[in-house]
């Protein structure tokens, strides 16, 4: 160490110097150092500059961070390595493992100059995220969720997650519309790839959530990428929430063979945006012959029902038509029966009304003139009326007398009147 005093002082630039020669020597030879890319930038030059971090436990405030360079020179091969055997591009939020230099520059300060990238580490790095979301997935209980949702027999009213100038969107579109059924989607625009995918994604389900009743089934699809462009597929926010959302969850996303998370705990998991849309057609047909089917079922068990009951129908008939007949001949009789009374108790009428009427024809004839004038008595007329007392005649008066046999004229001598 070097000793100095307000006499013997050092400038800034001395100290630069001594700490420059300082870390050229305890760094003379490259180091392989982990850490994550926070920020990564490639300018008009070629060259590349990122900045690295190493995040505390809590993954908030960085514990270290440092600039770092991949000069043109190395850049280009390095990425390309790197991307052919991890099918990710160098982006932000990769953790790496990098071989490099230590520089220090009086003005600029610490660096690190990247001279190689191990791709195994990062593919390690990446697999241990995934099972650590995987594991907490499953933690949470929510990993079984949207697969135990009942996705509707006629799945027509389709909520889409997917970017509308997508060529996989505009495929799925064109699908659905050539399949010869009403399906009728609704999209949901979203950014699909890069920093803002993530949140662009969720803010779309959460969207769809807020109008669950208009949707059978919400489709998340996006073409196929490299293995980078659909890391945001194995994030947990987008896990969690397709894990967990009210309606069943339909997947095409255009994996080359990996499966996201987000597959993995959606309701139903397909490879592409195409393969999406014919599977629901599908489904709409496979529903169409169903109906057919019971209704051809329906048709023939009714026909077999009445075959089983013709026999029955036709002995029921039968047996009403001969209890028709026997009431019939039973209130027949019974009709006659009744006439023959009411026969009877006319004759019994009309005898006793001319019983009545003989005897009154009796008391008629015996106060007829001719009848009563047979008993003795006569009848006295003075003109041409009948004389009833003494007391009409006078004597010397003519009177004509009608006997029972004869008349004779007499006078009157004399006439009292008692």
């Amino acid at each position: 160490m070097i000793a100095t005093t307000p006499e013997n002082h050092l400038t800034l630039f001395d100290l630069q110097r001594i700490v420059r020669a300082t870390l050229e020597e305890r760094f003379a030879l490259p180091l392989w150092v982990s850490a994550e890319i926070s920020e990564i930038k490639v300018n008009y030059s070629g060259h590349c500059y990122l900045n690295l971090v190493e995040k505390g436990s809590g993954e908030g405030t960085p514990r270290a961070e440092s600039r770092a360079v991949i000069w043109r020179s190395a850049y280009t091969r390095l990425a390309s390595y790197f991307e052919s055997q991890t099918g990710t591009r160098l982006a932000a939020g990769i953790r790496i493992l990098a071989k490099v230099m230590v520089i220090y520059h009086e003005v600029y300060g610490f660096s690190l100059q990247i001279t190689d990238i191990d791709p195994s580490y990062t593919l390690g790095d990446v697999e241990r995220r995934r099972q650590q979301t995987i594991r907490t997935l499953h933690e949470d209980g929510v990993w079984d969720m949207n697969r135990e949702l009942r996705l509707p027999r006629l799945t027509a009213r389709i909520a889409v997650v997917s970017s509308a100038t997508a060529a996989g969107y505009r495929d799925f579109m064109r699908e659905i519309g050539s399949c010869g059924y009403a399906l009728h989607a609704t999209l949901f625009d979203s950014v699909m790839q890069g920093a803002a995918a993530e949140d662009s994604i969720v803010a779309s389900l959460e969207a769809v959530a807020a109008r669950e009743e208009e949707f059978d089934a919400v489709v998340i699809i996006r073409g196929g990428g490299s293995t980078s462009d659909l890391s945001v597929f194995d994030s947990y926010r987008i896990a969690s929430h397709t894990a967990q959302f009210p309606l069943p969850v339909i997947t095409g996303i255009g994996h080359d063979k990996d499966v996201s998370i987000v597959d993995m705990v959606a309701h139903t998991s397909l490879k592409t945006p195409t393969a999406v849309a014919v599977w629901l057609g599908e489904r709409m047909a496979a529903e169409e012959e169903r109906l057919a089917g019971a209704a051809r079922e329906l048709r023939s068990a009714a026909a077999e029902m009445l075959n089983e009951h013709k026999g029955a129908v036709e002995r029921a008939a039968a047996e009403l038509q001969r209890s028709i007949i026997r009431n019939i001949v039973g209130e027949s009789a019974r009709l006659d029966m009744r006439t023959a009374d009411l026969y009877r108790q006319a004759r019994h009428l009309v005898e006793a009304q001319r019983r009545r009427l003989d005897a009154a024809q009796q008391i008629a004839d015996s106060r007829k003139v001719e009848n009563i004038l047979r008993l003795g008595f006569a009848v006295v007329r003075a003109g041409s009326h009948a004389v009833v007392a003494a007391g009409e005649l006078r004597p010397g008066s003519m009177v004509d007398i009608t006997f029972a046999e004869g008349r004779a004229t007499a006078e009157v001598v004399e006439a009292k009147h008692r």
